[in-house]
């Protein structure tokens, strides 16, 4: 399997990510030069992240047929200022009160599984290049 994202560069400081007919828009803060349109790309790779555990974990209780309202999670992490690099990443999912006790150590199991996770432990080779 293979596949394509296209970039365009729509004005400013904003960049787009162009994934199938999706546009998926980013732009800088106002701090760093940008209109804040949008969040900014390290913010959406981080996003990947948080989203994906959540899709492994809203599977799992969709395939167990538990019943998902009032769940959440959030994800904080903590940046190396001096080497601008996030060190830790916290993800933690709020269950609803009525969550079945024999599945909430399964759930955070599940949530390990995340593939955007997967690829930051095995990454991809980066082939980079310009062309005219």
């Amino acid at each position: 399997m293979s596949g394509k994202i296209e970039v365009c560069f729509p004005g400013g400081k904003k960049v787009d990510a162009i994934i199938g007919n999706m546009a998926v828009p980013t732009d800088q803060s106002v701090e760093n030069g940008g209109s804040g349109t949008a969040p900014e790309p390290f913010q959406l790779f981080l996003a990947s992240i948080a989203t994906c555990a959540g899709i492994y974990a809203l599977e799992f209780c969709r395939a167990r047929e538990v019943p998902t309202e009032g769940m959440t999670l959030t994800m904080t992490y903590e940046m190396d200022e001096k080497n601008q690099v996030c060190e830790r990443l916290n993800i933690d999912l709020k269950l609803p009160s009525d969550f079945p006790e024999k599945y909430k150590k399964a759930v955070v199991r599940v949530m390990d599984l995340c593939s955007v996770k997967k690829h930051i432990l095995k990454p991809p080779e980066f082939v980079l290049s310009a062309s005219y």
